[in-house]
């Protein structure tokens, strides 16, 4: 069997798309996923998209990060869906319904509501999201939240110092968080600015995480760092965060298509 694909990114986050609307593809399994997104031997990417018909939206995204596991949302996959679509759009995911908008050079992404819950999270056991009673060597009391998927963010006088590539995935798997999480770093870089770096479950250190900028900024306002609208400035570019108490989340941003190929299924599976 033949497939496309479309390699796309946002930030240098990158992705391949594989659009299963008309024709469904075998079901995925992880070593796919893995053999699909390796960098030497595969295609390369940070998560594979797959594109599906829709039951209650417009269409299904299913997200897979390059380590073979399925997750909730990618707001980074969003905004470069939202530019291959070329129109307005509503999308199932696992994490929920998003509303997707094209804008010039990217997209205008509704990620829906934040959840601050710590079975929302989840956390293995009951206390406040707002600051975690825990630490992980220079990285204490971070904030939790979901908006899709799992994060915990890192408030730091220099984001760019933390040795995230160790510290990284130690906290991913602490067993504090069942369903592993991302682990954000984020200093203030001005008024209604952070800067941030993301260390992404199933992935590792990223140039960019839509998802990620919206945990933090979403955290950043409600400590009282800044307001709405928020530039969050990662290792790829920035991202303009909007959200107020009890609003949905809007993230703006660019994206790009790279190039298009097929491949053998049966190369990787």
């Amino acid at each position: 069997m033949r497939v496309s694909f479309i390699k796309m990114h946002g930030l240098g986050n990158d992705f391949v798309v594989l659009d299963a609307r008309k024709e469904a593809l075998p079901e995925l399994a992880p070593a796919t996923v893995r053999a699909i997104a390796d960098r030497r031997q595969g295609i390369g990417c940070d998560q594979l998209i797959v594109l599906e018909p829709g039951n209650t939206a417009d269409l299904g995204m299913r997200i897979f990060n390059a380590d073979g596991g399925e997750v909730e949302a990618c707001g980074n996959a969003s905004r470069a869906v939202a530019l291959l679509l070329g129109k307005p759009a509503r999308v199932e995911t696992t994490g929920g319904i998003i509303a997707l908008e094209p804008a010039a050079g990217g997209a205008t992404v509704d990620m829906g509501a934040p959840r601050f819950g710590w079975e929302d999270i989840p956390l293995a056991y009951a206390m406040d999201t707002a600051s975690l009673p825990v630490g992980w060597d220079e990285l204490e009391s971070p904030f939790a939240v979901n908006v899709g998927n799992p994060h915990a963010v890192f408030f730091v006088e220099d984001a760019d110092a933390v040795d995230l590539a160790r510290l990284g995935p130690e906290i991913e798997n602490d067993p504090l968080f069942p369903e592993r999480i991302n682990v954000n770093v984020a200093s203030l870089a001005g008024d209604n600015h952070l800067r941030l770096r993301v260390w992404e479950r199933g992935v590792g250190l990223t140039r960019a995480c839509g998802t990620g900028a919206c945990a933090t900024a979403v955290a950043a306002i409600r400590k009282g760092l800044v307001q709405s609208p928020v530039t969050v400035s990662l290792p790829g570019g920035d991202l303009t965060i909007e959200w107020s108490e009890g609003g949905s989340i809007r993230m703006t941003g660019p994206a790009a298509e790279s190039f298009r190929g097929s491949f053998e299924w049966d190369d990787f599976a």
